[in-house]
């Protein structure tokens, strides 16, 4: 059975396996070994372990690295460590830092995928000879007419498509998310049954190198200096309070405003926009968030129809775990992108992706721009 759609036989096939440490990725292992692959287990250790073994829902750290090795060695597979700290450190969290700074809500997974674990251990894996790299990923890969396709895992809950928007076309022609047909019940099931330890392990929770869930704590950290205070302000530039730095906040905040979350003491106030340069902390009521638009830089097309670049109705994810709700997208000048809402959204957020869908299928994404919405009516 070719488990993986290679279109050679298994026993003919080598396979790197990106193992964390967690039970979707020991799963995959499982999966491809079983099905009579040449497997190889890689485990990135890509921050300090000290820091991260001791706090649960942690990953590609201390424990985690010690349990991928345990199921590898379960398994009868060879199984490598590589220390990405360095490259870890200057391709996400230094990203990471310098996004807040700048008044934006990043998403550091977005980045470990796009250039950490689909350029640099994807070049690995050919550097070992590969036919193909597979990941615990909850997504898709399905070839059409036109090459490798992008699409939804098949449990709503746990689709990750969104966190791959970056993904490009060459990597997908070898990469390979076997988990991503099954339900995450159905995966623990087949780890119990394949006798792994990590059956019953708890899934790796927020971001993984901030240990103490203080994001502010790690940009401290990173970027000396990047917690100035300055001003809480109304629309209308009203100072309203003082804050400790933006870098506390992201758009659509409401609680931990210090303001006792309410305007004349009945109207719900809500982070509208940061403003990095006057160190500004916008805020108003919740209509103030409703968008027509946003703007888009960095975008990638996975979609072969033109009219992505000149115009298509599709549906869009403006955040993770938002609906996806129907949009026109537009590309532009410059490699980016104009997205005009059916009906207003709330919430847009600097630093944020915006991912394209036609159905199940992801037809691409770019990073969502400052100052780059248009005001609901």
């Amino acid at each position: 059975m070719d488990l993986l759609e290679l279109g050679k036989d298994p026993a003919q096939a080598r396979i790197v396996v990106a193992m964390s440490g967690g039970v979707d990725s020991s799963a995959a292992a499982a999966m491809v070994a079983r099905a009579g692959y040449e497997t190889i287990g890689v485990t990135l250790r890509l921050y300090d372990a000290g820091a991260a073994s001791a706090r649960p829902g942690t990953c590609c750290a201390g424990r985690d690295v010690y349990d991928a090795r345990r199921v590898a060695d379960s398994l009868g597979i060879p199984h490598y460590v590589l220390d990405y700290e360095d490259r870890f450190r200057a391709a996400v969290i230094e990203d990471f830092a310098d996004a807040y700074a700048r008044g934006e809500t990043p998403i550091p997974c977005v980045r470990c995928n796009q250039r950490i674990k689909f350029r640099d251990l994807l070049g690995t894996a050919r550097e070992l000879g590969a036919d193909a790299l597979v990941t615990g990923h909850y997504a898709q890969i399905e070839f059409g007419p036109d090459g490798p396709e992008l699409h939804r895992g098949a449990e709503a809950a746990r689709d990750q498509s969104y966190f791959l928007f970056a993904t490009t076309r060459e990597q997908m022609a070898v990469l390979r998310f076997p988990l991503g047909s099954m339900e995450k019940a159905r995966t623990r099931e087949l780890a119990t049954q394949f006798g792994l330890r990590v059956a019953d392990k708890r899934d790796s929770q927020d971001i993984c190198f901030v240990a103490d869930g203080s994001y502010a704590r790690v940009v401290e950290a990173v970027r000396p200096g990047a917690a100035e205070e300055g001003a809480i302000v109304d629309l209308g530039g009203t100072v309203l309070g003082r804050h400790a730095g933006i870098i506390n906040f992201t758009v659509g905040q409401r609680r931990g405003l210090g303001l006792g979350g309410r305007c004349d003491d009945a109207v719900p106030l809500y982070v509208i926009r940061l403003e990095a340069e006057s160190r500004r902390v916008v805020v108003g009521p919740g209509e103030a968030l409703f968008e027509r638009g946003l703007k888009l830089r960095g975008v990638n097309w996975l979609g072969e129809d033109e009219a992505l670049r000149t115009g298509s109705h599709v549906t869009v994810k403006i955040r993770s775990a938002a609906p996806a709700v129907p949009a026109i997208v537009r590309g532009v000048r410059g490699g980016g992108a104009e997205v005009t809402f059916e009906e207003p959204q709330a919430g847009v957020a600097p630093g944020q992706a915006c991912v394209f869908y036609d159905g199940t299928r992801v037809l691409g994404g770019g990073w969502i721009e400052r100052d780059a919405a248009a005001r609901a009516a």
